[in-house]
């Protein structure tokens, strides 16, 4: 793989003009769009507008006039196509955290009598932490959390939820959603998927493999700034089921009744809570404009292209400096980023990020780098190596700065 070649597939790529769409700072690589996308053009002017003219000029009017009210459906919808669901199972609210919390309770109540959850032990903490809250709150639940080799043998007839998220933090393994499903509801058992780490990335089929419910965020793969609002997925044929125990004004079925007496929505809307936060959902609004026209397959070829190349270009860095790469080769198991171990992996990744590449750590030992494939080139990937190259070549990393540790790693 010469520069010259992938110059060439740059000048090539049928997604290159997206790059456009994004403030990228000029000489850095951003490898870290799968912890925090970068900023879309369109969001700053959007929420000028939404700033200066929605909430500074027609103030309390625009929940109307402007449709502040109908946001997370508006938002909602707009995944949905991501994600491979109908415009009606999709709404963004809350936070994933949040949204884990209501879906799990609701999916445990469709399966009295049944005790268990599975999960794999090397979830992303807080969907573990989240089940374990809701053991100790309701009493009596098993919660049966193993390495991903066992939970095909950890679900049967006592299993209530098969609870995983579909691309592994650290590691980027993908899971098999469909099997994995399909195996769930043989046992009679319901899924619960966590798409952070692939909604934005890579082609989603809730719909098409049964899952019955799913939840994800705004702010990796979707782009809508720090902290920006979830989303949540629930199939239209568990909807009007499904018991929304955060039981707020915005989830009744007429909110401005003001009737003492909780009646849910009959449709998605039930599983929001308080007010929408307006200024955070119309960045991510605006945010999702840049998905239109795209082709998620097309986003998914040039995903496992560029992660291949990654791959290629670090074996001998990784042979020569005992980087273990922990991320499949298999495409049909990758997510859209390639991680590798190292003992001084924090304080290498500081360095790399000191040299103008930005990917990130995950404890105990592992470098992260992300590929968002609407606006890295596969020159980038380039780049990404070379300075890393100088990183393990020169030891810059043994810098006493580089193994201080922040608050956010």
């Amino acid at each position: 793989m010469s520069l010259a070649l992938l110059q060439a597939l740059d000048r090539s790529d049928p997604l290159a003009a997206k790059r456009q769409a994004f403030h990228i700072p000029v000489g850095l690589v951003y490898l870290d769009g799968n912890s925090l996308g970068p900023l879309p053009v369109t969001v700053r002017e959007h929420l000028e507008h939404v700033l200066l003219q929605q909430w500074g000029t027609d103030l309390i009017r625009s929940w109307n006039t402007h449709g502040w009210v109908d946001l997370p459906l508006r938002v909602g919808a707009k995944i949905a196509r991501l994600i491979g669901a109908e415009s009606d199972e999709v709404i963004a609210a809350d936070s994933t955290s949040v949204n884990l919390f209501k879906v799990l309770l609701a999916a445990l109540k469709l399966r009295p009598g049944r005790r268990v959850i599975v999960s794999d032990i090397d979830n992303f903490p807080t969907d573990l932490y989240i089940a374990q809250g809701i053991a100790e709150l309701l009493g009596g639940y098993e919660l049966r959390f193993v390495k991903k080799d066992q939970l095909e043998d950890a679900l049967d007839e006592q299993t209530a939820v098969l609870m995983l998220t579909e691309v592994d933090y650290r590691t980027g393994y993908l899971y098999d959603m469909a099997r994995l499903t399909q195996l769930a509801h043989q046992k009679g058992a319901l899924t619960v998927w966590d798409l952070a780490h692939s909604a934005g990335a890579l082609p989603v089929h809730l719909n098409r493999h049964g899952v019955d419910f799913a939840v994800g965020c705004g702010y990796k793969y979707l782009n809508g700034g720090p902290g920006a609002p979830a989303f949540v997925f629930v199939a239209r044929r568990h909807q009007s089921v499904t018991t929304p125990f955060l039981s707020g004004w915005m989830g009744h079925k007429a909110p401005f009744a003001f009737v003492p007496e909780y009646l849910p929505a009959e449709d998605i809307r039930r599983l929001t809570v308080g007010t929408p936060s307006v200024l955070s959902m119309s960045a991510l609004e605006a945010a999702l404009e840049v998905f239109e026209g795209v082709d998620m397959e097309q986003v998914r070829q040039k995903s496992l292209q560029l992660t291949d190349l990654f791959i290629e270009l670090m074996e001998p860095l990784a042979a020569r400096y005992g980087l273990e790469r922990v991320t499949p080769t298999d495409h049909a198991r990758r997510g859209s980023q390639v991680s590798y171990r190292h003992p001084e992996g924090y304080a290498v990744m500081q360095a790399l990020i000191n040299q103008g590449v930005i990917g990130d750590f995950r404890a105990p030992d592992i470098m992260r780098f992300g590929f968002t494939p609407l606006y890295l080139r596969f020159t980038d990937v380039w780049e990404a190596v070379e300075r890393l190259r100088q990183v393990l070549q020169k030891e810059l990393w043994r810098e006493p700065r580089f193994s201080q540790r922040a608050k956010v790693t």
